[in-house]
């Protein structure tokens, strides 16, 4: 059994998509007419602070993506499940026809620019704490006086991504060290994500998305904010606006899809974070990651 599962912000780097525009060039030209800007060009060349921001970064994603997902969909590969971490999760959503493409553009572009405005720059962080459990971390986050932070990402045994305010960041990472963690790494982001101070952004992202239509998936969605499946447009939409201020459990997400029955996971977009990720989860299953034609060309030969 298959899963599809796409990367989220971060997997970015100046130069993807490229040997896939010819052949999606038409998805490129539609995506830029939606955004304003030539997003081949950002995706290409950059610069690499332009493709950073969080509002470019976002719809950028998903583009490449979107561009990989048609090709991989044309060899006639289909999975049982689809999951994607953080802004992955829109591309999981838009595999299974929640909404059109032009749609998670503008959706992707909105989100990013709310996430942006809810933290003023430099007043948040995020850091990614290597060898400690879950328990041991959040008592750590939760014994930080006057400062807020939290656990945000639980990607797979001993790696927990911890947001919140930057003091916070800093006095729990030395607080982790102090506790035996093996590594303690600043994200170079600008924002805190998946955490409560997202939580203005949540409220302003309910309200843009009544604009849109949204369907029923054609293939579940295994959701970041609890790792359970779901199809129905309003369940997917609730999970969409509750992911913004909620940690991604994506070792919960991957062990859900295992638990199914999933036994090979085809990771499709930029880089290949969840790949590795998904191997820390579980050795045994088969992953296959999709960055360029080359990795297509592979993944044709050993699924067809």
């Amino acid at each position: 059994m298959i899963a599809f599962v796409f990367p989220g912000q971060g997997s970015q780097y100046v130069g993807m998509g490229k040997d896939i525009a010819e052949k999606a060039d038409g998805i490129f030209q539609d995506a830029s007419k939606v955004l304003g800007f030539d997003i081949l060009n950002l995706c290409i060349n950059g610069p690499e602070g332009e493709l950073n921001k969080t509002e470019n970064t976002q719809p950028a994603i998903l583009t490449v993506s979107y561009a990989l997902l048609k090709e991989v969909e044309s060899i006639g590969i289909k999975p049982a499940f689809v999951a994607g971490h953080s802004l992955g999760e829109y591309t999981a959503a838009l595999c299974g026809g929640v909404f059109s493409f032009s749609d998670a553009l503008k959706i992707t572009k909105k989100r990013g620019i709310l996430m942006q405005e809810a933290q003023p720059a430099g007043e948040g962080g995020m850091a990614a704490v290597l060898g400690l459990d879950e328990e041991t971390l959040k008592n750590i986050c939760e014994s930080i006086e006057n400062f807020y932070v939290d656990l945000a990402n639980l990607n797979c045994p001993g790696q927990i991504v911890i947001s919140g305010e930057k003091e916070g960041i800093e006095r729990a990472s030395l607080l982790a060290k102090e506790k035996g963690a093996k590594k303690v790494v600043p994200l170079q982001v600008s924002i805190p994500s998946h955490c409560k101070l997202m939580k203005s952004a949540a409220e302003k992202f309910k309200e843009f998305l009544l604009n849109f239509h949204f369907n029923d998936s054609s293939v579940p969605v295994v959701c970041n904010v609890d790792g359970i499946e779901r199809k129905s447009a309003a369940e997917i939409l609730e999970a969409f606006i509750k992911q913004l201020y909620s940690p991604v459990r994506w070792q919960d997400c991957v062990k859900s899809m295992i638990s199914k029955g999933v036994d090979t996971f085809v990771e499709i977009g930029p880089g290949k974070v969840l790949s590795g990720l998904i191997r820390r989860i579980d050795s045994n299953v088969r992953i296959f990651n999709v960055d360029n034609l080359k990795d297509l060309e592979k993944l044709k030969e050993e699924l067809k």
